[in-house]
């Protein structure tokens, strides 16, 4: 039996198109097995969201190369759709398949046999329409379901549309004969994924409220989590509704990128300082105990000391949970890079921007404990993970707390209503009996 292999980067929306890759190997027959393992195809889903995304796909490609020097490489994903030319050229790699590609695999590729050089698939951008459907189905306790692909938004850092072209959702019927599906595979959470979920249904006339009720009435399925929204797009319909709900958990994503409004202009975003804290504010009356997540960009062009010190004190104020702190990179084709060659704007030093970065990931790491000592002494409902760590079990809270305590039989994929108890060495929450807490 043909053996293949699966390795993603990047997103949630991501992963769940790597599970529609993974089903359709399957349906015709070949086993999966572990990347590293021998393998007679190798399947890479890239990110190019940043120069360290491109290096660790060239990476990946030469590690799986070392361990199976005759596997057929397919790489496709969103660097693929960018830069197929700089893949192609890396010796080994057979197939590199853009975002109109990669879901029509077995009609592009005629074989899996190694050639001389590398097949390029690549549409242009602009022609594709079709919305892929997938969902992720491996081993985790969740589900990552692609609701919508795609944006329509020009932010002047990203070059999203270029890789995945305009907003698109799949139907909310077929979503939630998907999300059916999900719940018949055992998962008891789904998290909803795309590039811009706000803009869902934009294209359809339908609405992502009108998902979610519908969403929230599926058995089987007993969490819903919203990967990311942009904080222009999350209404107090949506808040109220979440809220209320019988699944939809208290845990937001807003992406913020930076907590300055001149430079929230220059990066061409949608809101400004004002509107996030309102639905940061907006967020916590509904429902004081969610935990919410945003990313911030450091190191945008012109971004100035003054700037960024003003960002670091709006961050330290707001209560939010966590950040996700990127470090800006230049990416070719956008309107940030071509503003520095046509008109001189100011790089920033890169040395400057790792030290932004690092700040504020130390800022993100107390507000996350600070989050999670609130929380002590609560109960609160835990969805343990199938892996277990040295006699662990892990796992996430409703409002995402991660947690920790001795693995019983049983309680892997189970939601339990536990007590925190207390902050171990590693930042976790511990869960339950104290005389546990005091061995660690």
């Amino acid at each position: 039996m043909a053996r293949v292999t699966f390795y993603t980067l990047g997103c949630k929306l991501n992963f769940a198109e790597t599970g529609a890759l993974q089903d359709a190997f399957a349906e015709r027959g070949f086993a999966p097995v572990a990347f590293g393992e021998p393998a007679d195809v190798t399947v890479v889903n890239t990110c190019t969201v940043t120069d360290e995304a491109d290096r660790k796909c060239r990476q990946v490609i030469r590690r799986a190369l070392r361990a199976n020097p005759e596997t057929f490489v397919i790489v496709t994903g969103c660097y693929a759709q960018l830069q197929p030319d700089t893949i192609a050229a890396i010796p080994g790699v057979d197939a590199v398949l853009g975002a109109g590609e990669k879901f029509r695999l077995f009609d592009v590729l005629s074989s899996f046999e190694k050639g001389e050089t590398s097949q390029i698939h690549v549409s242009c951008i602009d022609d594709i329409e079709v919305f892929g459907p997938a969902y992720n189905a491996g081993e985790r306790t969740r589900a990552f379901l692609k609701i919508q692909d795609g944006c329509d938004y020009a932010c002047a850092f990203c070059t999203i549309p270029l890789a995945r072209g305009r907003s698109r959702s799949q139907s909310i019927e077929a979503t939630v004969e998907q999300a059916h599906a999900i719940a018949g595979r055992g998962f008891r959470e789904i998290v909803l994924s795309g590039v811009n979920i706000g803009l869902f249904g934009a294209d359809s006339g339908e609405d992502l409220l009108d998902l979610l009720r519908r969403l929230d009435a599926v058995d089987g399925i007993a969490r819903y989590r919203i990967s990311s929204i942009e904080p222009n797009l999350l209404t107090d319909a949506i808040i109220d509704f979440v809220a209320a709900s019988r699944a939809f958990q208290p845990h937001f994503h807003l992406p913020l990128q930076s907590g300055d409004d001149e430079v929230l202009g220059r990066m061409r975003r949608r809101y400004r300082r004002s509107v996030y804290t309102e639905r940061v504010e907006r967020i916590k009356a509904a429902m004081p105990h969610a935990g919410i997540g945003a990313d911030v960009i450091v190191g945008f062009p012109a971004e100035t000391d003054a700037h960024f010190e003003t960002t670091a004190q709006y961050l330290t104020d707001l209560p939010v949970s966590y950040l996700h702190v990127f470090t800006y990179s230049e990416r070719p084709n956008t309107v940030a890079v071509d503003r520095l060659e046509r008109i001189g704007e100011t790089p920033v030093p890169v040395p400057t921007r790792t030290r932004r970065n690092r700040r504020l990931r130390l800022l993100s790491e107390k507000k996350r404990q600070a989050f999670y000592r609130e929380h002590l002494g609560q109960r609160r409902p835990v969805l343990w993970e199938h892996a277990r760590h040295g006699g662990l079990v892990h796992g996430f809270t409703d409002n995402y707390i991660r947690v920790e305590a001795p693995h019983t039989s049983g309680r892997d994929d189970r939601i339990e209503d536990v007590l925190l108890s207390a902050i171990g060495e590693n930042g976790h929450v511990v869960a339950g009996d104290p005389a546990f807490i005091s061995l660690l």
